[in-house]
């Protein structure tokens, strides 16, 4: 993890957000556990791209971040009892890892259409999973009953304060690689870093924010969501949170019908703003990272997939993507793969 400033500003908890010292206790707590992942450069031709590869994380996602800080914090004594989350899939794995780390049992309510390969990946780390529904909100209602009945505490999947803590770190990693890289504004002679990142809930685009906005206050944090699933685009435009009456998109990870209250907060008062792709346009970057050697699932690429197809504001500067997750069964990436050629057509252009 990079080093913290001396001086640490209090802004964040003054406002309500998160602020740089949670973020960076929360990079101690974590350390043990936590990949901190490459800052990997990309061939593209619209100028410099860099990739910072969440997929490296041990569960595939950087959802072990938050969830690993947020057990981390509980009371033992409650801690003890279990805990229990719900989850599309890679919150659920991070859960349930964090959770056989601690030596304590955790129950994942996931959605009846959940990928194969997340639900198996899932009961390896030892969860008991149930299937309920398929809204954010239905296995949301599930996970509370079981948590009355049993007095287990619930890891929510993205709006908690250690949550986009743990999230941050993300960005805490950034700040120290992007100096590294001349990928720093004071560097940078073309214009201000763009930095991409997913939206499911808010999560970790809050955390990373709050991060860069500490440390690098001239970066752009855009947020990326899928245009059938676009929860907190639709919140920003409406000025207050909006719930979707339904999602459809193949990033199964980026399907909450609500954005959290703490999330809307943080991408309110932080982004430059939020774009939104398709679904072909997911499955053309989820082509272009394999074709750069790198495994991403939908979820994982829409941020690959708002600069190929030319949703960045204006600006010439570097562009960072945060590639959030890399959780696909080999069949359903096979299918992408070979999904209108186009593999070896990106290939050539790589």
């Amino acid at each position: 993890m990079s080093e913290l400033p001396e001086d640490l500003p209090s802004d964040g908890e003054a406002s309500g957000l998160v602020s740089l010292a949670q973020i960076g206790e929360a990079a101690a707590r974590i350390e043990r556990v936590a990949v901190r992942t490459p800052l990997l450069p990309a061939r593209h031709a619209a100028g410099r791209v860099w990739l910072k590869c969440e997929s490296f994380q041990p569960t595939g996602a950087f959802k072990l971040r938050g969830a690993y800080n947020f057990i981390a914090r509980l009371d033992p004594e409650k801690r003890a009892r279990g805990v229990i989350t719900y989850s599309s899939g890679n919150h659920a794995q991070a859960v349930a890892y964090a959770a056989r780390e601690f030596g304590v049992p955790a129950t994942v309510v996931m959605p009846v259409d959940s990928p194969a390969f997340k639900l198996e990946a899932t009961r390896a780390c030892g969860a008991d999973i149930e299937l309920c529904g398929t809204l954010s909100t239905e296995r949301g209602a599930r996970a509370h009953e079981l948590a009355a009945a049993s007095g287990s505490p619930i890891v929510p999947p993205f709006d908690h304060p250690d949550i986009i803590a743990g999230q941050g770190t993300v960005g805490l990693e950034l700040a120290e690689q992007m100096e590294r890289h001349g990928v720093y504004p004071s560097a940078v002679a073309e214009g201000e870093p763009r930095v991409l990142v997913p939206i499911g809930g808010g999560g970790l685009v809050s955390g990373v924010a709050a991060a860069l906005g500490a440390l690098v206050g001239e970066a752009r944090v855009c947020g990326v969501e899928p245009n059938g699933a676009a929860s907190m685009k639709r919140s920003l435009e409406a000025g207050g949170l909006v719930t979707l009456e339904s999602v459809e998109t193949i990033a199964d990870g980026l399907k909450p019908v609500t954005p959290g209250t703490l999330t809307y907060e943080h991408c309110l008062a932080l982004l430059e703003g939020v774009v939104t792709v398709s679904d072909d346009e997911i499955r053309r970057a989820v082509r272009w990272c394999f074709a750069r050697r790198l495994v991403v699932e939908p979820s994982g690429a829409v941020g690959v997939a708002a600069l190929l197809a030319g949703r960045l504001p204006a600006g010439q500067g570097p562009v960072i993507i945060v590639i959030s997750g890399g959780n696909i069964g080999w069949r359903r990436l096979h299918g992408l793969l070979l999904e209108d050629g186009e593999l070896a057509t990106t290939a050539q252009e790589g």
